[in-house]
């Protein structure tokens, strides 16, 4: 059976909340979801599903900060200790804390450590 929606009032457009967006998004593109069958069952076209996550990529995107490249000094290691890899990725994170990754890091593990913190 069809479904219709009537609009009585001056709006002629339904209005999404922003935690409604995202649960049809986090529904639409879930593993193993199709969009079309998200979209008809929130009676939502599939191209605006697009647009929002578009839309949310951007918000994303714009959200990081740039990268901050500082000139130190090699500061030598005192005696007896051992020295660290030089790191070639230095995270600061929110808490304060700090993950390093040296240059010799294999890929695979790089790419882990950088999904972890994700």
């Amino acid at each position: 059976m069809a479904q219709v929606t009537v609009f009585s009032d001056a709006r002629r457009r339904r209005e999404w909340s922003d935690e409604e967006r995202l649960e049809i998004l986090r529904e639409a593109f879930a593993p193993g979801a199709v969009v079309s069958r998200v979209a008809r069952r929130y009676d939502v076209s599939r191209g605006l599903i697009y647009i929002w996550r578009r839309e949310a990529l951007r918000r994303v995107q714009s959200a990081f900060v740039p990268a901050v490249i500082e000139d130190a000094a090699p500061s030598e290691p005192p005696c007896g200790s051992v020295a660290e890899p030089e790191a070639a990725i230095v995270l600061e994170l929110a808490d304060g804390r700090r993950l390093r990754i040296s240059a010799s890091a294999p890929p695979a593990l790089a790419a882990a450590a950088l999904r972890a913190v994700r």
